[in-house]
């Protein structure tokens, strides 16, 4: 929410949108993160370091932040760059499986976080 929609009254039908939004994202996270991890067990992956179990702070964290604000990014933030739309589900896998169908070395480059971010 931006300065403007807080100073605003709030219902109860944009409260449970808002709720099953971030519910949603979290889930996502979560379940990404568990695929990541079996991709690595399973030897596709040789790497990955994941962010489950830091969804909660991660949305409160995205919900406060502003334009202008500054961040460090670090490598478990997968939640906080799904909130802010910075992270997709195929961006989040080209990260650490290089021979996705989306892998060319023209459409993806890496943050200074460890990032891949790919343009199908």
């Amino acid at each position: 929410m931006n300065q403007a929609t807080t100073k605003e009254a709030l219902t109860f039908e944009d409260f449970k949108k808002e709720v099953l939004n971030d519910y949603t994202t979290a889930r996502i996270s979560r379940e990404c993160s568990l695929l990541g991890r079996k991709e690595v067990l399973t030897g596709k992956a040789k790497f990955g370091i994941f962010g489950d179990g830091k969804e909660v702070p991660q949305l409160a964290m995205a919900k406060a932040f502003k334009n202008g604000d500054f961040r460090s990014g670090y490598y478990r933030d997968q939640t906080f760059m799904m909130a802010i739309g910075a992270l997709n589900i195929q961006q989040f896998f080209c990260r650490f499986i290089r021979s996705c169908r989306y892998y060319t070395r023209s459409n993806v480059w890496w943050s200074s976080n460890g990032w891949a971010f790919c343009n199908p």
